[in-house]
């Protein structure tokens, strides 16, 4: 088990939030410094070809002809027009992607992305139901869900809410990071969720510290697993604790064979143009083919066409395993962030290719301290920009000996956390 990321290390103090969530979306669009932002929401990452086409063409209409995937699997648009909001949200609308305006924020699912169909329909019940609550609506923008068929993969990534599916049919419910759960038929899975996700509003409420996140309600309104039950019986679900769970832990799918005839691809620091997306789109198996954006910025394409792989490959996105880009990732950095004191990508691909070939430590390149999209569920490299060049997991690195310090880190089991804890 890989060691507990610095987004869900234990609060030293309780957050208090003394305004709303800012989280973008469709409909809220952000104002950065290379226009406005649209962050749209893919419940499990599920997309169908068609829906692909259409925020490919969203890109190139209203953005920056660019799309960029997040690490909780959405989609975000760039370079966005002031005033473009009506004509996107209507072209989002007609794909299907835009299902209930009121929720478009808190529809925050990732889902296994190797899994069977059992969880994808489990995805699109969860999303039934969030979209018909009304309560669901006050959840903020961070708030996550994770539906995880039993390996381990998404349940690493600091959820609020996990199902994690098990051999004998049960579901295991857990909240937070807590070390048990709660476990409920398959059938009653989506439905709990929703019970925890409103049981965690409740808790907020009574708290009054306005948190977003499960991690963030004062140890005296931590959720807890008996009154979950009691809740989801009241619900008319049955429901038992589990007091000590072993939870699994899976590495995310590599570049390549994604079993049978599915292909991972990953687009080099999770951004494509539209022309590379429609490659993608286009290589899904079937006018019905499908599509599905994992949170660690590649896309799964559960079948691909006989000449998949190469017509991808020869479009620039990576299919290869041992691809160098396989560990790196970095926030939007300069020209498009104000806060950016680097341009990241750029520094991140000067350097890419001179690494040893060991096994490495993925690399999370940062223009500023907030560390925005950083790896979850695993330990990491932290390269944070600085007023006068990079700090390596603390420590300041001149320029000239960037790759170098790089490969010795990425190589050395040693790495801590405690560069990023807050």
């Amino acid at each position: 088990m890989s060691p507990q990321p610095p987004s869900a290390a234990p609060r030293d103090e309780p957050v208090i939030r003394d305004r709303g969530d800012a989280c973008p979306g469709a409909l809220r669009l952000h104002a950065a410094d290379d226009g406005y932002l649209a962050r749209v929401r893919i419940p499990g990452g599920l997309l169908t070809t068609r829906q692909a086409l259409a925020l490919g063409d969203a890109a190139d209409r209203f953005g920056d002809g660019h799309l960029e995937l997040t690490s909780r699997g959405n989609v975000q648009l760039r370079g966005l027009a002031d005033g473009c909001g009506a004509g996107l949200a209507e072209l989002l609308d007609g794909a299907g992607l835009l299902p209930a305006p009121s929720h478009e924020r808190v529809r925050n699912i990732v889902a296994t992305p190797v899994a069977g169909p059992h969880v994808a329909d489990r995805v699109r019940e969860l999303d039934r139901l969030l979209c018909a609550s009304a309560r669901a609506a006050d959840l903020s923008g961070r708030f996550l869900f994770a539906l995880d068929d039993g390996r381990g993969d998404v349940a690493a990534l600091d959820p609020d809410v996990t199902l994690l599916g098990g051999a004998d049919g049960r579901v295991l419910v857990r909240l937070g990071s807590g070390g048990g759960a709660v476990g409920v038929g398959a059938v009653d899975a989506a439905r709990a969720a929703l019970c925890a996700a409103e049981y965690f509003l409740d808790a907020a409420r009574a708290a009054g510290t306005r948190a977003w996140r499960v991690a963030e309600l004062p140890p005296e309104h931590a959720l807890d697993e008996g009154e979950f039950v009691r809740r989801l019986a009241d619900a008319g679900v049955v429901a038992g604790c589990v007091p000590e769970v072993e939870w699994p832990y899976a590495e995310p799918p590599r570049p390549g064979s994604a079993g049978a005839a599915g292909l991972c691809v990953l687009p080099p620091l999770g951004r494509l143009d539209s022309a590379q997306w429609r490659v993608l789109a286009g290589a899904a198996d079937g006018g019905d083919g499908e599509l599905r954006v994992t949170p660690w910025r590649s896309v799964v394409l559960p079948r691909a066409v006989a000449d998949g792989a190469a017509r991808i490959e020869a479009a620039g996105l990576v299919v290869r395993p041992e691809s160098p880009w396989r560990t790196v990732t970095a926030c939007t950095g300069r020209p498009g962030c104000a806060k950016s004191l680097a341009d990241v990508r750029a520094d991140a691909r000067a350097v890419v290719h001179e690494r040893t070939g060991a096994a490495e430590l993925p690399v999370h390149w940062s223009g500023c301290a907030r560390r925005c999209g950083h790896p979850r569920g695993t330990a990491w490299v932290d390269l944070l920009a600085t007023p006068d060049g990079y700090a390596l997991d603390g420590r300041p690195v001149p320029h000239a000996d960037l790759a170098a310090a790089l490969t010795a880190a990425r190589t050395t089991p040693t790495t801590t956390e405690a560069a990023v804890k807050k």
